[in-house]
């Protein structure tokens, strides 16, 4: 007797431990059983030390489709939602004959925004824990998601790192959804398309891709799409974890993948033919193909007027050159060609360099170093201290650094200028600093001749980059205006008439017409 009590217990155990032996495997699922009893075992068994996932069985005497079990994780999920609008319905309202239970109970019993069948366990696990409530029923292989989602997200405001004095407020937040909305809503047509994907095997991260059907190029949304389905990951966190997995360049420190935490500037490119890469849980949205111009552009520089903002984006252009050549320029003019500097001014460099120990491609190096300490340093401190500490600390380590003749002054001069003018494209912080010392090396090895084979290596493998198969510096080979008409400078609005040939050309081929905006 007590032997045959017992062996459908164990019975039950071998099957609750095998599901989830099952479902630990991330590729691997597990379908539900008609036994409630074994379902919730299951559940249970998944989410053991799980103290953040609620359960509540409402018993069988109160309807005459037996027992409700509901599965959802407390702090993300609306309470009043559940109590209201399943649990109340569930209790009261019989459901209607001549349907399946589940979708009796979706259609005429509980009162959700949102819901629909699930077959299997990883569903439910994936919707539990994203705020979803999961309903499973007596003599039932179904389960129901219903929307109860209610998560706790910072308001939308403008972003720190892309602020506009002229131009919208808005940023994008951590939330997909909210961040998909403040596109529709500035993109009132039903040609925005939105793909939506989920990657990482463990946190299950929503990525959606999002474009214009009639203007994106069919071939880079392909080649986008195939490079998102192989990536094979834990987790995705940021949009960052995709941009390293689907450059085009691996070991390049220039980007081929543009970003903005602004919804009016991932319109503007949608308009343009771009897409757009919005994930789950970051601000940070991705945009494809990205050109080496996007580099030098700046929110607030349709929003100007452009006199102004041309005059702007050729000084960007300007100080990205001066910060990347201007020390290793100043080395190999004071150690190999002095001849090349006036008579006075040499003999003030050569007055002033007579006190310091350190050869001059030393001393640069170490107060770049210094320069970029101090950045980084005034960027993870908090906001109220991290200005002023950067700004005194610049003065004082300087200031220390002359009187004690271990840096010349004029080379104090030559760091200041190549710092502030770095400031001027923060989206080129990382390329700007291999690049520059990878010119102060040769500078400092091979004089002027040097700096000219840097600059020519950089030069060269910046033409060569792409994105996406999209050249990100083309050239026709003939002038034309309308290619030119947002590179150096940013035409007027009633001169643009045509969108960039080099995003579209693929498009205009395909198509046999003109990419015209």
């Amino acid at each position: 007797m007590f032997q045959l009590f017992r062996k459908p217990e164990r019975k039950k155990e071998q099957k609750v431990k095998e599901a989830v032996d099952k479902l630990n495997r991330p590729f691997d699922d597990c379908k539900f059983s008609t036994s409630l009893d074994e379902n919730m075992a299951i559940v249970k068994k998944l989410f053991t030390d799980a103290g953040y996932v609620r359960y509540k069985l409402i018993p069988g005497e109160e309807n005459s489709h037996g027992r409700y079990f509901l599965v959802f994780c407390d702090g993300v999920v609306n309470s009043q939602i559940i109590n209201d609008n399943i649990v109340r319905p569930l209790m009261t309202i019989v459901p209607g004959e001549g349907v399946t239970l589940i979708d009796a109970l979706l259609a005429g019993v509980v009162q959700v925004g949102e819901g629909k069948k699930i077959d299997g366990f990883r569903e439910l696990i994936e919707s539990v824990t994203y705020g979803d409530t999961v309903l499973l029923c007596d003599n039932c292989a179904q389960a129901a998601t219903l929307n109860t989602k209610q998560f706790s997200l910072r308001s939308i405001g403008e972003p720190d790192n892309e602020k506009v004095l002229v131009g919208p407020r808005e940023g994008f937040t951590e939330s997909l959804m909210s961040n998909l909305s403040q596109v529709l809503r500035r993109l009132r047509t039903h040609d925005l398309k939105a793909k939506h994907l989920t990657l990482g095997r463990r946190t299950q991260t929503d990525v959606c891709v999002c474009y214009l059907d009639s203007l994106a190029d069919k071939n880079i949304l392909e080649e986008l799409l195939r490079r998102l389905n192989q990536i094979d990951i834990d987790g995705v966190l940021d949009s960052n974890y995709l941009t390293e997995l689907i450059r085009d360049h691996n070991y390049s420190p220039f980007r081929t993948t543009g970003y903005t935490e602004r919804p009016d500037a991932v319109v503007a490119k949608l308009l343009e033919g771009r897409i757009a890469v919005l994930v789950d849980g970051t601000p940070m949205v991705l945009t494809v193909p990205y050109l080496f111009i996007e580099n030098f552009q700046s929110g607030e520089d349709y929003y100007f007027n452009f006199y102004y903002t041309s005059f702007a984006r050729i000084l960007r252009i300007i100080a990205f050159f001066m910060t990347v050549s201007v020390p290793a320029l100043f080395i190999s003019i004071v150690a190999f060609h002095q001849e090349m500097l006036p008579l006075p001014l040499l003999i003030r460099i050569a007055m002033e360099r007579q006190r310091v120990p350190l050869p001059a491609a030393i001393e640069a190096v170490i107060m770049l170093l210094v320069f970029d300490v101090l950045r980084e340093t005034g960027i993870r401190m908090p906001s109220n201290i991290g200005q002023a500490l950067s700004i005194v600390g610049a003065l004082v380590i300087g200031q220390a650094a002359v009187d004690a003749s271990l840096v010349a002054a004029p080379m104090i001069i030559v760091v200041a200028a190549t710092g502030i003018t770095s400031l001027l494209v923060p989206r080129l912080n990382a390329p700007i600093i291999y690049s520059r010392m990878l010119l102060l090396l040769l500078a400092s090895t091979f004089g002027f001749f040097g700096v000219v084979v840097g600059l020519s290596i950089l030069l060269i493998h910046i033409n060569n980059l792409t994105s996406f198969g999209v050249e990100q510096i083309a050239m026709r080979g003939s002038f034309s205006f309308q290619d030119s008409k947002d590179i150096l400078i940013r035409s007027p609005w009633w001169t643009m008439r045509k969108r960039p040939w080099n995003l579209t050309e693929n498009k205009t081929r395909q198509s046999g017409g003109n990419a015209d905006g």
